[in-house]
């Protein structure tokens, strides 16, 4: 749609005014003209270019990135500024009226409606839901997209009101409307989802950043040359951040030979500094001098802590001053600012020349403000930094911090500051973060003596602090984790809830990561030692804790912990559900591959397994090893282990799945033996001997752990009917316990060994009802791995029985009838004239599990709209017109 010219039109902001009576300003709804040195970029063009096709463009970077210009720019040279509207932002938006208001005014000035029947909001605090609907209404009969583009968005991006109705809208308006944000911070709306359907397209302040190409452009542009590893270093040094080059090239022009100037800058900046100090410092009054030197150890400047830095009252005015006059002052909201980076590293080397010894005390007094001021985490690298060790790490511990060591946002943050500390600090808070650094690194050996010697010197000054007391439990948790010990776990659990006691609950709120990480220990340590109910209800008390970013990497690890047990217990449908939801909380909390635990990748490749989808199964195996934490996780190492080897055997290679299991018996310093991991070792070796017929030695590995499990009594009554023993093997599972817990992985096992045990015995009728009531308990999970185990004697039986495996056509083609590689219905093997997208083959496995379209879309985070186009498609390149007949040419292709 054109957009109508200005001519022969009253000013649309003269006509409408915001709910507080106040006249809408014009400016907020021009496009900013980029300068005539701005450098464009088609790296980001193309991607902007890509949100056409998306719902929602995330333009997010710091301060000074370029987001804007780019943006602008996009809009004005790609004929985009035909089905733009633009508004930036600003803090009154807070108000949800006054929000839509203008963004109402931004779509009719540049000529997409609405009319005025939709109508504008009437309070500015809130916006009635019909006016949404009547805009959604409006937009969605669009036959071309609007852009919205939000400038500044971080100035609303705390309300979750404006967040919900920009979520509505997007929600209802279909392709009518395309949202751009830019902004510093991520809006609240729900971006996992997005992402996870592929419909946000991201640019970040990493993609934001020049590369060195650019940064050659940019000096060209402003008429300046530099050797190609003068433009690297400078790109480098200023991270490719665009105001930083901007300054540092704009300070070049200044020198006679901006050339020269910038080669002196890269090899020791001494002339910037000159230049900076210069122009910038010694042009100021003396009192904004020493506040602006004393200020630059701060990261971020509030004007009472200057004050406190200065000694003097005067730092508020001084700094709004600085703000407006442009000198590399930046106020960031909320009376807050900061100094630029460069010039404030400037500074701060120059402090240390003019005021030699003042910095520690300058670290001391910010701390102690920050402290007060209840800013423990910006305080922590002062206290570091005035060389107060001892107090530092008791300030720490008393803080409750102790868990942020080992989760959570700040971990790296937190490490790489007490990685400075000296190994000699003194004292028992000292040690307990040693403690926590070497537990984190899997340095058991280290993390163990620095705790004990945390221990015996707990007392010291006295009695312990309740602080003290519970981040020496939680360690001793984790701890016992690591070396594989439930008692002790739950014996420093208990401690645990005793310091809990002493201390009050509102401080033990502001720190959720505390509870969530010694419950995913307990749980972990419990689990390993083989009590999967307690193991599971422990792991499942997580769930209802803070599910903020410092809890995010155990809720993930608890999820994908509650997985195992449930595919252990032999419930795939429950493990898979479990490992997906894990998966989607790590990608909720940003968690990146290397940083996951691996159990949530190998529980669902277990599941593919169980499905005799193997190249799934390998596919997620793969994914395990891309965790740094899994190589020293035990339950990775043994699960990994076990699943290795039962794809080699399930692709029939019995040697080879029996080297594998060879790994698990050698000894593992100061972990005790898990008792599942020795029984499913031996229920993997008892497999592969069974396979390659010899029973008797299979018998004898199974003898030797004993029959504590369902599945391993499954495996030795095979054993006893391979050498002809059916009535041992008919006792051995008359004993088998029922109602234990165990699911249909489980049962279908143990149904098919009753029906072989019934088959040898001669009761045909037995076996054909055992085996009916293996299919039927199977079915609803496709199951095929327990039949394809099962033996011979069971495709004898469906030979003289057909119509046993009648409408099981998710069974192998070998049990249905069908040779492999026999092409039923006259399917050729070149029926798929274009391969399968990842998207569609993620759907098609989840149609061979016969879910339904809404199941599928809740699944994998899509639409259902989106999954019924997945499905057209599958059904296209399938020749396939129904559900069951796309599955069958599927398995038929070897593409399940």
């Amino acid at each position: 749609m054109p957009r109508p010219s200005s001519g022969g039109r009253r000013d649309a902001a003269a006509e409408r005014l915001t709910p507080n009576g106040d006249p809408l300003l014009a400016a907020r709804f021009r496009v900013p003209v980029p300068p005539s040195t701005f450098i464009r970029r088609p790296r980001l063009v193309e991607r902007l270019a890509l949100g056409r096709h998306v719902p929602l463009t995330l333009v997010n970077g710091p301060a000074g990135a370029g987001k804007t210009l780019l943006v602008a720019d996009w809009t004005a040279k790609e004929g985009a500024s035909s089905h733009v509207a633009w508004l930036t932002v600003e803090n009154e938006d807070n108000s949800p009226g006054v929000f839509w208001t203008y963004a109402l005014e931004a779509l009719r000035r540049h000529g997409f409606g609405p009319p005025d029947t939709v109508g504008s909001p009437a309070r500015a605090g809130e916006v009635d839901h019909a006016l949404l609907a009547r805009l959604a209404a409006h937009l969605s009969e669009r036959s071309e997209p609007v852009v919205l583009v939000l400038d500044e968005f971080d100035r609303v991006a705390g309300s979750t009101e404006i967040a919900d109705e920009l979520q509505f809208l997007l929600r209802h308006v279909g392709d009518g409307l395309r949202l751009v944000v830019i902004s510093r911070t991520e809006p609240l709306l729900p971006l996992h989802r997005y992402r996870a359907a592929g419909q946000v397209i991201d640019i970040r302040g990493a993609d934001l950043a020049f590369l060195p190409q650019e940064t050659a452009q940019l000096l060209s542009r402003h008429g300046i040359r530099l050797s190609e590893q003068g433009t690297r270093s400078l790109t480098e040094w200023t991270g490719g951040w665009a105001a930083g080059l901007r300054l540092c090239i704009l300070a070049a022009q200044q020198a006679e030979d901006p050339d020269a100037f910038l080669k002196d800058f890269e090899a020791g900046q001494s002339t910037l500094a000159d230049f900076l100090l210069a122009e910038v410092l010694d042009t100021q009054p003396g009192a904004t001098q020493d506040l602006m030197l004393r200020s630059s150890i701060l990261e971020q400047i509030h004007p009472d802590l200057a004050n406190t830095l200065t000694g003097r009252d005067d730092a508020e005015p001084i700094l709004a001053g600085l703000q407006r006059a442009n000198a590399f002052v930046e106020s960031i909201g909320h009376s807050w600012y900061r100094l630029h980076p460069l010039f404030a590293e400037i500074l701060r080397a120059h402090l240390r020349v003019r005021c030699p010894g003042l910095e520690p005390e300058l670290h001391r007094r910010a701390a102690r403000w920050l402290s007060a001021t209840g800013l423990f985490a910006e305080a922590l690298p002062h206290a570091a930094d005035a060389g107060d060790w001892e107090h530092t790490a008791d300030q720490f511990v008393e803080e409750l911090a102790i868990g942020r060591l080992l989760t959570g946002l700040e971990a790296a943050r937190l490490d790489r500051l007490f990685s400075t500390m000296p190994p000699d600090t003194p004292g028992p808070a000292a040690d307990l973060v040693r403690t926590a650094r070497h537990l984190t690194r899997h340095d058991v050996d280290r993390g163990l003596d620095h705790l004990r010697r945390a221990r015996d010197n707990l007392h010291d000054g006295g009695y312990p602090s309740a602080a003290r007391r519970l981040s020496c439990a939680l360690l001793r948790v984790l701890a016992a984790r690591m070396i594989g010990s439930a008692d002790l776990a739950e014996d420093a659990a208990q401690d645990v809830a005793v310091a809990e006691r002493a201390i009050p609950a509102e401080r033990l709120e502001q720190h959720p990561e505390l509870r969530a990480l010694m419950l995913t220990d307990l749980g972990s340590a419990q689990l390993w030692a083989g009590d999967f109910d307690a193991a599971r209800t422990t792991l499942s008390a997580v769930a209802p804790l803070d599910d903020g970013p410092d809890t995010a990497f155990p809720r993930h690890e608890c999820l994908s912990r509650l997985a195992l047990i449930d595919f252990l217990r032999g419930w795939p449908d429950r493990a898979e559900r479990h490992a997906r939801a894990a998966v989607a909380e790590a990608e909720r909390g940003g968690l990146p591959s290397a940083a996951r635990t691996g159990v949530a990748q190998l529980v669902l490749a277990a599941v593919a397994l169980d499905r005799d989808e193997l190249g799934s199964a390998h596919a997620h195996l793969e994914q395990v090893f891309a965790s740094s934490v899994a190589p020293h996780d035990p339950i990775v190492r043994a699960e990994a282990t076990l699943l290795r080897s039962r794809l080699l055997l399930a692709k029939g290679h019995p040697r080879a799945a029996l080297q594998v299991l060879d790994e698990l018996e050698k000894p593992r310093a100061a972990v005790e033996p898990s008792p599942w991991v020795r029984e499913r070792t031996a229920l993997g070796r008892a497999s592969a001997h069974l396979v390659q017929d010899r029973p008797e030695v299979a018998m004898k590995v199974l003898e030797e752990v004993g029959f504590a499990g369902p599945e391993n009594v499954v495996a030795a009554a095979r054993a006893r009917l391979a050498v002809g023993s059916a009535l041992e093997a008919q006792a051995l599972l008359h004993a088998l316990p029922v109602g234990q817990g165990e699911g249909p992985a489980v049962t279908a096992r143990t149904l098919l060994a009753r029906a072989q045990t019934a088959d040898a015995l001669g009761d045909d009728s037995a076996a054909q009802r055992l085996t009916a009531r293996a299919l039927s308990t199977a079915r609803p999970q496709a199951l095929r791995r327990p039949f394809l185990d099962a033996g011979p004697w069971l495709q004898h039986l469906v030979r003289r029985q057909p119509a046993l495996t009648r409408g099981h056509d998710w069974l192998p083609p070998e049990l249905t009838g069908h040779a492999p590689g026999h092409h039923a219905h006259g399917l050729g093997p070149d029926v798929v004239t274009e391969p399968l997208s990842e998207r569609e083959h993620e759907v098609l496995e989840r149609l061979a599990q016969t879910m339904s379209t809404e199941e599928i879309a809740a699944d994998l985070h899509l639409s259902v709209n989106t999954v019924k186009t997945h499905l057209k498609n599958i059904y296209r390149k399938l020749a396939a017109t129904r559900r069951g007949e796309a599955v069958r040419h599927a398995r038929e292709l070897h593409l399940l």
